[in-house]
């Protein structure tokens, strides 16, 4: 009876590890650095701030005025070459310190000229605060080298850069949108307006 209970033992623990083990590894969770790589989180903001009619009116707007004054119809501080080497998930990343770029050299010196750079302002801020915690996933020397370029550019062209910065915010809207929220939009149709670099 003893040698009985021992081979029903051993033989059930046996047909255990043969059937359910491996199908128990096919249902474990991904590694944490894999997890990682697909998404990121802090990286995400909601479809909603992007569909107030108000602040988008004022954007357009006020890129549609800066442009009056762009006298430099060769570069560009927004568009696709700013995605060269960069992963698609450190996208929003990229975009966020854009958006940092432009309040900071650009509007926060045209800030109390108007109600309209002023909402823009605040509206771009708020973005940025939403995404304090984003973080890039990969390296960020690509990241850095686009950014440095884009810098660089904008203070050659001094005054210039400034109107052409703003003349595109409509431009950063649309890219913080599509590389920020979860719902991708179509290619950027306003891009049709704007030269490209």
């Amino acid at each position: 009876m003893n040698l009985l209970q021992n081979w029903t033992r051993t033989f059930l623990v046996g047909m255990f590890c043969y059937c359910c083990l491996p199908l128990s590894s096919l249902a474990s969770p991904l590694p944490l650095k894999e997890a990682t790589a697909l998404s990121n989180h802090s990286c995400t903001l909601s479809k909603n701030n992007f569909q107030r009619t108000y602040i988008m009116n004022r954007t357009k707007t006020l890129a549609k005025q800066a442009r009056l004054f762009d006298k430099d119809t060769d570069n560009r501080f927004i568009g696709e070459h700013l995605y060269i080497n960069i992963n698609k998930n450190d996208r929003c990343y990229l975009m966020k310190r854009v958006t940092d770029i432009v309040v900071t050299n650009a509007l926060s010196e045209l800030k109390n000229q108007s109600a309209s750079v002023q909402d823009v302002t605040n509206f771009l801020v708020h973005l940025n605060v939403e995404l304090r915690h984003c973080k890039p996933l990969g390296h960020t020397e690509h990241i850095e080298s686009n950014l440095k370029k884009m810098k660089d550019k904008l203070n050659q062209l001094g005054e210039n850069g400034k109107n052409k910065a703003v003349g595109e915010l409509d431009l950063l809207f649309d890219y913080l949108e599509n590389a920020c929220t979860k719902t991708l939009k179509k290619p950027h149709n306003r891009e049709r307006g704007h030269k490209k670099q």
